[in-house]
């Protein structure tokens, strides 16, 4: 692997940590009582970055993994507000999503819009008996005349309730335990018998909107499933690995960021007549901070290279999600230790990275689950 960046891919960095220091890092730190930012989204979507690896005659960017994981590094180091970042990594998770498995006619329906902005995608996999346990859902699709009815109820669905489109899995088959069971469907804001909650309300990620989706004898055309009958589950293990290796791609970005912070704060801070940087104490928590941004990434590109040539991608991406989360919270927490009373104080937003960062050791499999998936490709 060449691990240095194209002179292209170095400017389209710079550009993406300019524009997001610019444009999206203003009144951060009130972000907690906002609502989703609309303003800030159409200005992402004109940068070009909500379709970053659908085809430019789709209108996105035509990426491949490894180049959109750097962009979205990128974003989540110049971009104050992770919980906009998550928002951005789930509508291009979506629309890849539409663009590896979806008809003509759904990509000519949808990619555009996506890719614009127009429409906001969610995808809802996580029910209240269903967390890490994907193949326990029991939302049922159930064929009909002229399509399928969907019945069941989703949570803490990333852009739920904000979607205009939303990527539902479903039980088609229910006799069969994990291959074949589950299928994948379409369903647009405003059908008969879907119902979005109010957004939840969270420790953290605040200008993220979560909430809960309900589907009661809610009818779709045939032409909403996604792919093949029964395929669902083939779907959503690629659909895990693209959202472990470009989801926490902007982990990296801002544990760099963190790092950066930590780094320059304890050479400026003096106690007893010398900087803090010079103690062990400190020092070396801004070590490991290195280290594991520099693991990080490694195992990030490896994960997101595999992907990009066809090669199994799962362990990759699971060891790069667990490093990425866990390093990013610990980073943190040393951070705030770092810079004292200060770091405890709302007014240096070191607490709201904090709150923001505790998520991403629960979401998209908790480092428990990535720790049994490593452990099982391992041969464990």
């Amino acid at each position: 692997m060449n691990y240095e960046l194209s002179d292209e891919q170095l400017q389209f960095r710079d550009s993406v940590v300019k524009f997001a220091q610019g444009e999206l890092s203003d009144h951060v730190s009130t972000s907690d009582s906002e609502e989703f930012p609309y303003e800030k989204w159409r200005s992402i979507a004109e940068f070009g970055l909500l379709g970053l690896c659908v085809p430019e005659s789709y209108g996105g960017a035509g990426l491949d993994c490894v180049s959109a994981a750097n962009v979205i590094d990128a974003l989540g180091y110049g971009c104050l507000d992770h919980g906009l970042v998550h928002a951005v990594c789930t509508q291009n998770l979506c629309a890849i999503h539409v663009n590896e498995y979806g008809s003509a006619e759904q990509k000519s329906s949808y990619l555009e819009k996506l890719c614009r902005g127009d429409l906001i995608a969610a995808q809802a996999i996580s029910e209240p008996d269903a967390g890490s346990e994907a193949g326990a859902i029991r939302t049922m699709a159930i064929e009909s005349d002229d399509g399928y009815v969907l019945n069941g109820s989703k949570i803490y669905i990333s852009n739920g309730p904000v979607a205009d489109l939303v990527i539902v899995y479903a039980v088609t088959a229910p006799e069969k335990k994990v291959l074949g069971r589950t299928s994948c469907f379409l369903v647009e804001r405003g059908s008969p018998g879907f119902d979005q909650a109010k957004p939840d309300e969270k420790m953290g990620l605040h200008t993220l909107k979560n909430g809960g989706l309900f589907f009661a004898d809610c009818a779709v055309p045939e032409t909403s499933l996604v792919g093949r009958k029964g395929a669902g589950s083939a779907m959503f293990s690629s659909s895990m690995n693209w959202e472990r290796v470009l989801l926490f791609a902007s982990f990296a970005g801002k544990l760099q960021r963190i790092l950066e912070r930590s780094a320059g704060f304890a050479r400026e801070r003096k106690q007893f007549g010398v900087p803090i940087s010079s103690f062990q104490a400190i020092s070396h928590r801004i070590a490991e901070m290195r280290i594991n941004l520099e693991l990080t990434r490694l195992v990030i590109a490896k994960a997101a290279w595999q992907i990009d040539n066809g090669k199994p991608s799962a362990l990759y991406s699971s060891i790069g999600k667990l490093l990425a989360s866990e390093a990013c919270k610990s980073a943190c927490m040393d951070a705030v230790q770092i810079h004292g009373g200060m770091g405890y104080m709302a007014e240096g937003d070191l607490e709201r990275e904090l709150r923001d960062s505790i998520a991403g050791t629960i979401y998209s499999g908790s480092s428990e689950i990535q720790r049994n998936i490593i452990a099982k490709l391992s041969g464990v």
